[in-house]
């Protein structure tokens, strides 16, 4: 085994939690997982760039830190999807706040690599700046740098250079190792300033391919897994390492490649996308178990799914959801679905477990792949517009309940209780596991029918009904610590305990207006106080029983009965438990009631300092360490008081939102945009189009030059073609061959005069992961007998496919392929033009080769003064590009997080799309007649929420129709009172982009 120097001092660190490293087996015994299993024992404390040294290891149960158990509560998010650093910050705040601890993210090649061996971190790319947010937050971090990251993007991160190289991609073939190498190397320069194990930063696990169900047994495939561990190890990387197995095949579990002699530093991690209307499958301790069991097909590392679908992706058209959007997804994938499938995940010894995706963000520009529109909400627990959804509740229940009870950590199947069947003849089915240390006990009963019914549950040596709404889940526990007292049982879940002062809390939940039961071990009778709420209270046999039905929060104080430190109760409702909020100072643990979010919290002296954001007027109650006295909220001091629950409240609510007004828009500016189509058009400085051979995996056709636009390094965006020819005879018709991915178009003009469109499909149920499509459009010609001709071509290209089967397709050639004439056969002389240099602030996604995009017209410093002034909505009929221009400027408070979007909206019978730039951002494209997305998120930071703003919309149409656009106008997607601080992304400085026309 391979440890570098400070990962073998942080294992020997471990000693002092009575792990010894000498003897017989010693290291290598800890990093197998064959020596003593680790004790269930507090979680460690939410992770800091702290400079020191650290463990990171695992064992079959679960991740070790620090000797330390740790179930991993991730949560997919992907910076590039937000291209607004300081927003980073929100989100990952929002998520800690909501009990993950762990972020997942992606690290796209393409969008940090403009060209071979070019590398941009800087700016919305700084993934420096995005890891020191994360360790600033508290969270840990899964990295996922590819090569190959799938994740519905352009060639599945593959940069656009990457489609015109020599080699077969995702195998051993030298020539794409090669650019591998560059790639990871640029990559792991930055990562292994953020490990763990130094201190860092907080990453902890690192995923070296993704979803490569490919040549598995063959060389190609292992040389290149053994290639990628070797090469990371080599740059530094000494965290665990994992493979994201596509579905459950065992595919690349430990043993199954060369890893130099390193052993025990390896995971076996897959992912899985059920549907949610199926029943939810067992891929651990209770399932078919073998190598395609899941967590089974590698018994010696703990459960680790590297992605479970919390949501899913929507193609053009919106087949996928019936045209309902992502709001579907959402509904069908809601809160009752995530306790199904995540308490069966966690019953079945998943500790590593993220959900793809948490937030799912914006497929800016020319990044999304071909399947997938603009808006990448996914339906998940935070939607595009970073706000809280419903389904954040359990998320957040369970997230708490993982930190504050160590025992899930560690957890084996109960053996069963004779004649227990807990409710399966109702549809019923009952998880039954425990701790092996403790002799804690969990249930996880999940109703699979669609009407509630009441199972019998064993707990603590009686049977207690308790009901199951139809198509949900719910988890008990029994005999787990709360604080100094013992939980003997409780038909609530819990959600979370901590000592605060001189008591200790515990929160229990469930739905409103159930009727629960809690039972505490107690010595001798205690006494007890309804504080808040409607409770009753028996004591019998070493037992209290405290009976409440949920409604708002219940305050049940316990004292005495052999025990010197109080209990307070909170039983809450759902709802009313997503307003408390834990957060670990270096002081101890706080828990604050009543904001719509709680960012921070730092005690300094006696007086508590928190930031946080409010929807509505709301209270502000603290349970903190002993010595609180003061309050401060979002750097207003509060005029507090205490209470007998041993908190501080403020006598004042929280103020709310102020409200937010937008302006409309108005004074657009309009200018034709297609001079390229001009018979005259000057095309001298363009490429010429005259290459025999491509790498492409497209096949050139016989007699013709290759014309992918790749070849001739346009990666991205729009794409023209113009063909010389002398004469064209009896030519009677034209044949356009072209390649683009979902919804791409072309369009043609013979000198001058527009021959007509052609379009790709809409995707429908059986073609929605359809990444290429391939057409030939036909259009009548009458050339003018005896002169020179000119044919312009414009191809909206979309995409390029992704690699999922590393078969090359990400090569499959975009643009024309062929161009041939029935009744004559002319010599053309082709030419074309694509995107000019990437931009260096936003790059090189952002902009394809429209005539505007490269003369800056999507630019804020462009002078339109000479564009004529209309109004919208408009009804133009032309086939053409057509530019319209506005500006607005806002005045939303400095106090005030208002998330913007822009939406259009018109008759879907008219057949036109539009490119939406928000001051030279390229923010996404609509198409009016497709869909089905209509509003588009413009995130802080591009959008100056306090300032000046300029908008551009090019306008592509067919001419078949009227075309718009309709009606555009601001629209307010939510707001709250507190937010973070948002800088502007940079200008660009030139207000003209580089290239020539």
């Amino acid at each position: 085994m391979v440890l570098s120097r400070r990962t073998f001092s942080a294992l020997a660190g471990t000693t002092a939690l009575g792990f010894s490293l000498s003897g017989s087996g010693g290291i290598e015994a800890y990093a197998a997982g064959r020596a003593p299993l680790a004790p269930t024992g507090p979680a460690p404390a939410p992770p800091t760039a702290d400079g020191r040294a650290h463990t990171v290891g695992f064992d079959r149960y679960s991740m070790l830190i620090d000797g330390r158990r740790l179930v991993i509560w991730s949560g997919e998010i992907h910076p590039f999807r937000l291209p607004s650093p300081s927003l980073w910050r929100d989100v990952l705040q929002k998520l800690r706040a909501h009990g993950y601890n762990t972020i997942s993210i992606y690290v796209a090649w393409n969008y940090h690599s403009p060209a071979p061996g070019q590398f941009d971190f800087t700016g919305v790319r700084d993934l420096d700046l995005f890891l020191r947010t994360a360790a600033e937050t508290g969270l840990y971090v899964i990295l996922r740098p590819g090569p190959y990251i799938n994740a519905e993007v352009d060639a599945g991160g593959f940069p656009g250079w990457l489609t015109v190289t020599r080699g077969t991609a995702r195998t051993s073939d030298p020539t794409y190792l090669t650019h591998v190498d560059a790639w990871l190397t640029a990559v792991d320069r930055i990562a292994t300033r953020h490990l763990y194990t130094d201190g860092g930063g907080t990453i902890v696990l690192y995923q070296l391919e993704n979803e490569y169900d490919n040549h598995v047994t063959e060389a190609a495939g292992r040389d290149y897994m053994a290639h990628l561990h070797a090469k990371v190890r080599a740059d530094g990387i000494d965290v665990p390492l994992f493979h994201n197995d596509k579905g459950r095949n065992g595919h690349w579990a430990p043993g199954t490649f060369d890893t130099g002699g390193e052993r025990g530093r390896y995971l076996y991690g897959f992912d899985g996308y059920p549907s949610p209307f199926k029943t939810p499958p067992d891929w651990g301790h209770f399932g078919t178990g073998g190598v395609k069991g899941g967590s089974t097909a590698s018994p010696d590392t703990p459960g680790f799914i590297a992605e479970f679908g919390g949501g899913w992706f929507d193609p053009w058209g919106g087949a996928e959801f019936d045209g309902k959007g992502y709001a579907e997804s959402r509904r069908t994938r809601d809160a009752a679905y995530e306790r199904r499938f995540y308490l069966t995940n966690l019953a079945n010894g998943i500790t590593v477990h993220n959900v793809y995706m948490t937030f799912g963000g914006t497929s800016w520009g020319w990044l999304p792949a071909p399947i997938v529109y603009t808006s990448y909400d996914y339906g998940a627990a935070f939607d595009e517009a970073r706000q809280p959804t419903e389904k954040l509740v359990p998320m957040h229940q369970i997230g708490q309940l993982l930190h504050s009870v160590p025992d899930l950590a560690k957890l084996d199947r109960a053996e069963a209780i004779p004649g227990d069947d807990t409710g399966a003849d109702l549809g019923i089915k009952a998880y039954h596991l425990v701790n092996p240390d403790t002799k804690a006990h969990f249930h996880v009963l999940r109703n699979d029918s669609s009407t509630e019914a009441v199972a019998s549950v064993p707990l603590a040596g009686t049977t207690v009904a308790v009901p199951v709404p139809g198509l949900d889940a719910r988890l008990l526990a029994a005999g787990i610590a709360l604080g100094r007292r013992t939980l003997r049982y409780s038909t609530a879940q819990p959600m979370l305990w901590l000592t605060a002062g001189r008591q200790d809390i515990a929160v229990f939940t469930g739905r409103a207006g159930e009727s629960t039961h809690t039972c505490l071990e107690s010595a001798s009778e205690p006494t007890v106080t309804v504080l808040e709420g409607n409770a009753g209270h028996t004591y019998r046999d070493g037992v209290l029983r405290i009976d409440a039905r949920l409604g708002g929060i219940t305050r049940v104080l316990v004292e005495g009965g052999g025990i010197a430190a109080p209990l307070l109760l909170l039983l809450a409702d759902d709802e009313s438990s997503r307003l408390l909020w834990r957060y670990d100072t270096p002081s101890g643990p706080v828990l604050v009631r009543g904001p719509a979010l709680l960012r921070t919290a730092a005690l300094r002296g006696t007086t508590l300092h928190l930031t946080g954001d409010t929807v509505r007027a709301a209270d502000l109650e603290v349970w903190g360490p002993r010595g609180m006295s003061e309050l401060v909220w979002n750097h207003g001091t509060l005029r507090a008081r205490a209470t007998t629950s041993g908190s501080l409240r403020a006598e004042q609510p929280l103020a709310g939102v102020p409200q937010v007004r937008l302006p409309a828009l108005t004074t657009w500016r309009r200018s034709e945009g297609n001079p390229e189509s001009a018979a005259d058009h000057d095309d001298t400085t363009w490429r010429v189009a005259d290459k025999k051979s491509s790498y492409s995996v497209t096949p050139v056709p016989a007699g013709q030059p290759v014309l992918f636009a790749d070849d001739y390094g346009f990666h991205y965006g729009d794409v023209w073609y113009r063909g010389h020819f002398a004469d064209a005879g009896d030519a009677e018709s034209v044949s356009l061959s072209y390649v683009a991915g979902a919804q791409g178009l072309l369009m043609a003009w013979l000198d001058g005069e527009p021959l007509g469109t052609h379009r790709m499909p809409v995707p429908d149920k059986k073609t929605v992961r359809q990444g290429t499509w391939a057409a030939t459009a036909a259009f009548p010609v009458r050339p003018r007998a005896g002169q020179p001709h000119v044919l312009s071509v414009l191809v909206r290209r979309m995409q390029h496919d992704q690699d999922g089967k590393a078969d090359d397709s990400h090569k499959v050639a975009r643009g024309l392929t062929a161009v041939t004439f029935a009744g004559a056969v002319p010599t053309v002389d082709w030419r074309v033009q694509g995107a000019a240099a990437p931009d260096p602030v936003r790059g090189p996604l952002n902009t394809g080769g429209l005539h505007g995009e490269r003369h800056g017209w999507h630019l804020p410093g462009f002078a339109d003064g000479g564009w004529k002034v209309v109004d919208f909505p408009r009804a133009e009929r032309r086939q053409g590009v057509t530019w319209y221009r506005t500006g607005f400027r806002l005045a939303v408070d400095s106090g005030v997080d208002a998330s913007i979007g822009l939406t259009l909206t018109d008759d879907p019978a008219r057949a036109y799309r539009v490119q939406i730039f928000l001051n030279g951002w390229n923010m996404g494209q609509y198409i009016n007649d497709v869909g089905p997305q209509h509003t588009f998120v413009l995130p802080n930071g591009v959008l100056r929420t306090r300032g000046p703003n300029t908008l551009a919309l090019a306008v592509l149409s067919d001419g078949t129709t009227p075309a718009g656009p309709g009606r555009v106008e601001l629209t307010l997607l939510g707001s709250a009172a507190g937010g973070v601080p948002v800088t502007p992304v940079d200008s660009p400085g030139p207000t003209t982009a580089r290239g020539t026309s």
